[in-house]
C-alpha cells in the first residue's frame, strides 16, 4: 500500500472512530430536540454577547437562508432577542434572552459530564495526549483552509495582565517590523496609562482575540465624545494575518460604534502601516491629514483617518 493510500486509510479508520465517540458526546443535543448546527449558533451567540446576522455567516461559514430559519425558530421559542440599531434601521443586534441563556448551560453542564466520564478515568498523561494530538489536528488542518481558523475567539472585556501583554505585542512587533525603538514602547504605555483610569465599558470597549488561550490580537474603540470615537491599538499577530481576523475585528469594532450611535471614528496611524490601511480604506475610512516627523527613531508620515457612520 502506497503511503497516500495509507494516509487515506488512517484517516477513515479516524473518522468511524470519531464518528462514534462524537454521537456518544453529543447525545444530549439529541435529547435537547436540537441539531448541531443551531447549538452552534446558539453557542456562538452567547459568546459574543450580542452580535448580527451577517457576524455569524462569516464566523461560521452558514448559508443566511438556512441561518434565517434558524433564527426564527429561536424567536419562536423564546431563546433569543432582536433588537434593531438605533443608528441603522438595517442592522438588527441578536442576543440570547434568560431562556435562550438558560438552555445553553443546560447543555453546556450535561457536556461537561459526558467529557469527565470520558476522561476521568485516563492518567493526566493520557489526558495531555489526547488534548494535544486534538490541538495538532485543528491546527494543522485549519492551516489548509485558506485562512479559516475556528479556534479564534473574540471577548470584550479586559482581563489581568491584558493591557501587559498589548504593549509588549506593540513594542515587539514593531520593533521587528518596523525599526521603532523604546520611545514608542513607552509611548504605548502612556497611551494605557491614560485611558485605564477612565475606562468606561457604556462608551469604550475592548475587542481581544484569542487561540489556545493566547493573545492573537486587539483593537478598541475609546469614546472621545458623545458623537466622535477613535479606533487604537489595532494589532494582529503575524502567525494569525491572512485569516481574516483583521477584518473581522474592524468590523466588530465599527459595530459597537453604530450600536453606540457615534456618528464618526477616527484614528492614528503610520504611513508604514499598509496592510492596515488598506482594510481602513476597504471599511470606509478617508484620510483626512498627514505630516511629517521624526519619530520613534524613524523619518513617519503620520496620518490620520475618518469615518462617518452616518
Amino acid at each position: 500500500m502506497s503511503s497516500n493510500s495509507q494516509v487515506v486509510s488512517d484517516v477513515r479508520s479516524f473518522n468511524r472512530f470519531y464518528t462514534g465517540m462524537i454521537g456518544l458526546l453529543n447525545q444530549h443535543i439529541l435529547d435537547s430536540q436540537l441539531s448541531l448546527s443551531e447549538v452552534r449558533v446558539l453557542y456562538e451567540i452567547g459568546q459574543l454577547g450580542k452580535c448580527t446576522a451577517g457576524q455569524l455567516t462569516g464566523i461560521l461559514g452558514i448559508d443566511g437562508g438556512y441561518l434565517s430559519r434558524m433564527l426564527k425558530r429561536f424567536e419562536k421559542n423564546g431563546w433569543l432577542l432582536r433588537q434593531q440599531s438605533t443608528a441603522d434601521g438595517r442592522t438588527f443586534f441578536l442576543q440570547l434572552s434568560a431562556a435562550g441563556k438558560k438552555l445553553m448551560a443546560q447543555l453546556e453542564d450535561k457536556s461537561t459530564r459526558e467529557i469527565h466520564q470520558l476522561t476521568d478515568p485516563l492518567s493526566e498523561k493520557e489526558q495531555q495526549q489526547i488534548t494535544g494530538a486534538m490541538k495538532t489536528i485543528r491546527q494543522v488542518l485549519s492551516n489548509d483552509k485558506s485562512g479559516e481558523n475556528s479556534d479564534i475567539h473574540i471577548r470584550y472585556n479586559l482581563l489581568p495582565g491584558d493591557v501587559g501583554y498589548l504593549i509588549y505585542l506593540h513594542g515587539h512587533l514593531y520593533a521587528r517590523e518596523c525599526g521603532y525603538n523604546l520611545e514608542f514602547e513607552s509611548y504605548v504605555c502612556k497611551t494605557f496609562y491614560e485611558f485605564l483610569p477612565t475606562y468606561n465599558p457604556a462608551k469604550d470597549r475592548m475587542f481581544i482575540a484569542t487561540a489556545n488561550n493566547q493573545m492573537v490580537g486587539a483593537v478598541a474603540i475609546l469614546g472621545s465624545s458623545r458623537h466622535l470615537a477613535q479606533l487604537r491599538w489595532f494589532l494582529i499577530h503575524p502567525d494569525y494575518r491572512g485569516k481574516g481576523l483583521g477584518k473581522r475585528l474592524l468590523q466588530e469594532a465599527l459595530d459597537f460604534c453604530r450600536e453606540k450611535d457615534y456618528q464618526k471614528v477616527y484614528l492614528m496611524t503610520t504611513s508604514m502601516q499598509e496592510a492596515a490601511i488598506s482594510l481602513y480604506k476597504k471599511a470606509g475610512f478617508r484620510k483626512t491629514g498627514e505630516k511629517h516627523l521624526q519619530l520613534w527613531g524613524q523619518q513617519l508620515y503620520e496620518q490620520r483617518y475618518d469615518m462617518d457612520l452616518f
